[in-house]
């Protein structure tokens, strides 16, 4: 078991203790653990010795040992036992936001709620109102939440997903039996949401495949089974389908079961023009096949650019292929430093030491550090007496850095009136000021998009951050009207952010690719609040590449010397 899914288990331990209102040390100390073991440098694997372990300050001698053998065995008789112990249900409301462990435990001791369809009902019925701590708009909060439950039901992060489906898919593509293998659907073409994983696989023997595909670990149901597809339920609740052609069919299956449902439709109408029939199962003219080896054959038919799975969603990528204009997408390797990450200072569990060493660890020349402001009280933002000393300290770390550099920056709040929360005289300090929203999201969208538009005006502007405040599967975006967001930011002469936390991904690419049309320059950050966090700035790229964005569209592929002199002119312009 890997680092991640063991800080998720030792999570989930201190959660099941406190649903059972056990000692409080006990919960506090594998909540403890999990944070320790996040906010450390060290790789786990099975070869990781305990002694290793207890070095880290928060994890104990018996919990370092538990490690170690979630390392090396993937399994925990304390967490399956109380796991088994406990109404699967409970765990299932945990996922209702603002509703914690205290108060499920609270609802199962008093009203026996075990699942959310019962808590439901019971907020239907008004049950809760009187109960201590609860009343009229805990329950209404309830409900709200009960229902964007149901309406992203079976929809998952791609980020929760890919790393399963990668594992899924290695073990497929490894077998002796299939010649060509692939993920196919919507994780293919990256979509930020997905609803299961399609594998498509080559192979002159289909039943071993489906043999091999239905009797995976990871499986916990197998839905259906056959000579050509295959279902199964994972035990992670996601679906995987695994559909298997000869080696001949593979390219046209393959592009078939990558879609969009919707690209799919517009290729084949276009081939009806050259008189061809398109499916999975090949092109045809006249009921004679066109032998294609690869997707890339098959565009080469129509005359056409490759088209990447990416930009299969039929929003102009088959005119766009037919001109010879398909962008070259910028790529993974192209970034050359991170913006927007929160360190201990405000709401971060990482210094800027570990931010600065762990970004040198990946490659990366500079960074820019951007802690919560002080209206992000919540997140411990950061007072106007504080500022000094937290300038002091990126100028010290500086002082110490050899071909690196960390630029200061700040996340600045927006207010409702649209000012920011900052002076003037506090603001020139940074070198960039990213603003954002985190509070009243319900103006209508007239009032938004001025709040906004005005903050955009302001002279030390330089990134607008997640410009629609969506969570993903969790809150819809506040009203707000992108294209004339993205029309001021060309006007005001500020970048947008492309928020690369898988629960953002904000902004969209739907919307991205007009911003590119319009001229208007992109950063690509991880928004990071953990070690962890800041390798999500990868996820972000899935989302410019699904925008049609280029290299020279990212201001963060600059390398060190040009993003300063950009920094600074940008700065200076606006001054």
């Amino acid at each position: 078991m890997g680092k991640k899914e063991i800080i998720k288990l030792l999570n989930e331990i201190s959660i099941i203790y406190e649903m059972r209102d056990e000692n409080f040390f006990k919960i506090r100390a594998y909540a403890n653990a999990a944070r320790a073991l996040e906010m450390s440098d060290i790789d786990i694997n099975k070869s990781t010795p305990a002694a290793e372990l207890k070095k880290i300050k928060g994890i104990g001698t018996h919990i370092a040992e538990q490690i170690k053998a979630l390392a090396e065995t993937g399994s925990l008789k304390l967490y399956e036992d109380l796991k088994n112990s406990t109404p699967p249900g409970l765990f299932e409301m945990m996922k209702i936001p603002k509703l914690g462990p205290k108060k499920i435990k609270y609802l199962y001791d008093n009203l026996e709620i075990t699942s959310i369809g019962e808590l439901e009902y019971a907020c239907i019925e008004n049950k809760l109102l009187n109960l201590p701590n609860f009343g009229q708009k805990t329950q209404e909060n309830i409900l709200k939440g009960i229902e964007l439950l149901n309406r992203f039901k079976d929809r998952f992060l791609f980020a929760n997903v890919i790393e399963e489906a990668q594992k899924l898919h290695t073990k497929i593509a490894n077998s002796p039996f299939v010649i060509r293998s692939s993920l196919g659907g919507s994780i293919r073409r990256k979509n930020e949401i997905v609803k299961d994983i399609d594998i498509v696989a080559s192979t002159k023997n289909p039943q071993e495949v489906m043999n091999l595909f239905t009797s995976v670990e990871e499986a916990e149901e197998v839905i259906a089974k056959g000579d050509t597809k295959s279902s199964i339920r994972l035990k992670s609740q996601v679906n995987a389908d695994i559909r298997t052609v000869s080696d001949s069919q593979y390219p046209y299956a393959l592009h078939h079961f990558t879609g969009s449902k919707e690209h799919n439709t517009a290729m084949r109408s276009m081939a009806k023009k050259f008189n061809i029939k398109m499916n999975e199962y090949g092109l045809f003219n006249d009921d004679k096949l066109i032998e294609c080896k690869s997707e890339e054959e098959i565009f080469r038919v129509f005359a056409m650019d490759y088209i990447p799975p990416e930009l299969r969603e039929n929003i102009g990528e088959i005119e766009a292929a037919k001109n010879k204009k398909i962008p070259k997408l910028v790529d993974v390797k192209d970034i050359k430093g991170l913006f927007h990450f929160h360190t201990n200072r405000s709401d971060g569990n990482m210094t800027l030491q570990q931010a600065c060493n762990e970004s040198k660890k990946m490659g990366f020349k500079y960074c820019g550090v951007a802690d919560h402001s002080k209206t992000a009280s919540y997140a411990g933002g950061i007072r106007d007496e504080d500022i000094g000393s937290y300038l002091d300290e990126i100028d010290l770390l500086n002082s110490k850095q050899k071909d690196f550099k960390i630029f200061k920056g700040i996340e600045s709040d927006i207010l409702s009136d649209g000012n920011l929360d900052y002076p003037d005289e506090i603001l020139k300090k940074f070198d960039f000021v990213i603003i954002a929203i985190h509070s009243n999201f319900n103006m209508s969208q007239k009032r938004m998009t001025e709040r906004i538009v005005r903050a955009m005006s302001s002279k030390h502007s330089t990134i607008l951050a997640h410009p629609t405040g969506r969570l993903l599967l969790a809150r819809d975006p506040y009203d707000v009207d992108i294209i004339e967001i993205i029309d001021a930011a060309l006007e005001y002469k500020v970048d947008l952010e492309i928020n690369a936390s898988p629960f953002r991904l904000d902004l969209d690419w739907r919307a991205c690719k007009y911003a590119k049309e319009k001229g208007v320059k992109i950063f690509i950050n991880p928004d990071a609040h953990s070690i962890e966090g800041l390798y999500e700035y990868r996820f972000g790229v899935n989302t410019a590449q699904k925008g049609w964005l280029e290299k020279e569209d990212v201001i963060n592929t600059l390398p060190l010397k040009e993003i300063a002199n950009y920094l600074k002119n940008k700065k200076d312009l606006k001054s």
